[in-house]
């Protein structure tokens, strides 16, 4: 096999690094993080040689993976942090076959968050002059930056590359495309960029695997009025605000005025859908409004309305624990405390979405295991969704083997009351919990990928596959305030 892209196989293919969305600075690696992945590197050279294969082919196969995870679990047990674990046999890291079956799977797999940049956007016309926006991004060195052109690199986060790193990458079915909060001069993705991105999609006969939301910050002016030309020009599913985000740096809860006419207006609309940027805050500024107090409150007001949580209210600055009733934590408690305040039944009309939220909780499985958990007894385990913010962490496929493979320990299912992940958990959580608030048949859209030509397309790119196993966000502070100074 050919290999285009790190010919010396120095990339892991589960990447657990200090990659951000953009919306929270980037976390440094706890010392088990990195033995983990030391480990998984020289485990890999030793498996390759045991398979007479050279280090880059073995770490693209289902071994390559299984091997990796594998070497997480090592790390974390030394560490003394067993309340979850990568469910994977030893022999999985040198029997393909073996590999395959446990870190594959045909789920059907409806990623409800997804993003990309337009590399020709109109937000580039508020840039200054001579600024490189992106250009640090490590997935912005691949080879379409050497094209002609000042700005060149930004085609490496382009549609195309979106379509490679989530279909032909990854074995994500469908995805929504999501929104960052921004002004509407400063979308670096706009509806028609997205509706642009659709159509792409479309013209591979590929037209039900993507969706798109509707930006909306009602705290701000002509947004609540723009919502009209959003719901009956451009198809989208939901509509997506950030409660943190506004003018001044200051925010709004779901249940003052602003909130309120946003929920109104999208009820009145037939957009039955509010996706909700809780936890991550963007920072100290209006903090209040990132917690989840509000949700409840609007939930009960809205039984017809469905709100769905993106990132479930998780704040990567809390190390998650076993819910207290009344600990008034920051974190995935307080959108648990907010429904058990407001009498709303788990599976109802709230929803706990994971996009950076598993791919975080990858790095901790204590963290990981209490998060799932809490959510998966109070939220519900049909409403728990499926989603990974990529492309900024690159294709989604190894947040996918990730989960797939994931469990909760006995011990702290006895401890906390915290199911097993079955296979029919996982499934629910990769797609078919998501497809009720959306709408969508999972038989329909499934006999329809299975057969669409971008399936095709995958069958013949997966005879030599080149994935690059890079991220697309900020890693590091320098990274992180430059994307925040040119609008990202």
């Amino acid at each position: 096999m050919k290999h285009a892209i790190d010919q010396d196989g120095t990339r892991l293919p589960i990447k657990v690094d200090t990659t951000s969305n953009g919306e929270y600075a980037p976390m440094p690696l706890s010392r088990t993080n990195c033995l983990g992945n030391e480990l998984a590197l020289s485990q890999a050279t030793s498996h390759a040689k045991r398979q007479g294969v050279d280090r880059r082919s073995f770490l693209i196969s289902g071994c390559g993976a299984a091997s990796t995870l594998l070497a997480f679990n090592v790390a974390n047990a030394a560490a003394g942090k067993t309340g979850g674990f990568y469910q994977i046999s030893d022999d999985a890291a040198v029997d393909l076959q073996l590999a395959q079956a446990e870190i594959g799977g045909n789920e059907f797999i409806f990623d409800v968050q997804g993003h990309y940049v337009n590399p020709n956007g109109a937000w580039l016309q508020f840039v200054p002059e001579g600024a490189r926006p992106y250009s640090g991004m490590e997935k912005a060195s691949c080879e379409l930056s050497e094209q002609p052109g000042e700005r060149s690199y930004l085609n490496c986060l382009s549609s195309d590359e979106f379509i490679k790193d989530v279909f032909l990458d990854s074995d994500t079915s469908i995805m929504v495309l999501s929104f960052v909060p921004s002004t509407r001069e400063t979308e670096p993705v706009t509806i028609e960029d997205a509706h642009e991105t659709r159509n792409i999609v479309a013209q591979l006969d590929g037209s039900k695997r993507l969706m798109i939301h509707g930006r909306v910050n009602p705290n701000q002016e002509g947004d609540l009025e723009a919502m009209d030309e959003l719901a009956e020009n451009w198809d989208i599913c939901a509509f997506k605000t950030y409660t943190q985000f506004g003018p001044d740096g200051l925010g709004f809860f779901l249940h003052e005025d602003p909130g309120l006419a946003m929920i109104e207006r999208a009820r009145s609309l037939g957009v039955r859908n509010i996706c909700i940027h809780k936890g991550l805050p963007f920072g100290p500024r209006s903090i209040e409004h990132s917690r989840c107090d509000d949700v409840g409150i609007v939930a009960k007001m809205y039984p017809d309305m469905n709100f769905l949580i993106y990132h479930s209210g998780y704040d990567n600055s809390v190390t998650e624990q076993a819910f207290a009733d009344g600990a008034g934590r920051m974190g995935i408690d307080s959108l648990i405390q907010s429904v058990l305040d407001n009498e709303v039944a788990p599976n109802s009309n709230v929803y706990a979405e994971l996009g950076s939220t598993w791919r975080l909780l990858m790095r901790d499985p204590d963290n990981a295991a209490h998060s799932l958990g809490k959510l998966f007894r109070y939220i519900g385990e049909d409403n728990v969704l499926w989603g990974t913010d990529s492309i900024w962490y690159g294709s989604p496929q190894d947040q996918i083997q990730a989960f797939r493979t994931f469990q909760i320990s006995e011990e702290f299912q006895e401890r906390f009351g915290y199911p097993a992940i079955t296979p029919e958990l996982r499934r629910k959580v990769f797609g078919l919990n998501a497809a009720r608030p959306y709408q969508i048949s999972t038989d329909e859209i499934s006999r329809f990928v299975a057969g669409d030509s971008l399936s095709q397309r995958k069958l013949a790119y997966q005879e030599n596959p080149q994935p690059h196993f890079q991220t697309y966000g900020p890693r590091t502070r320098r990274e992180f305030l430059n994307f925040l100074r040119l609008g990202g």
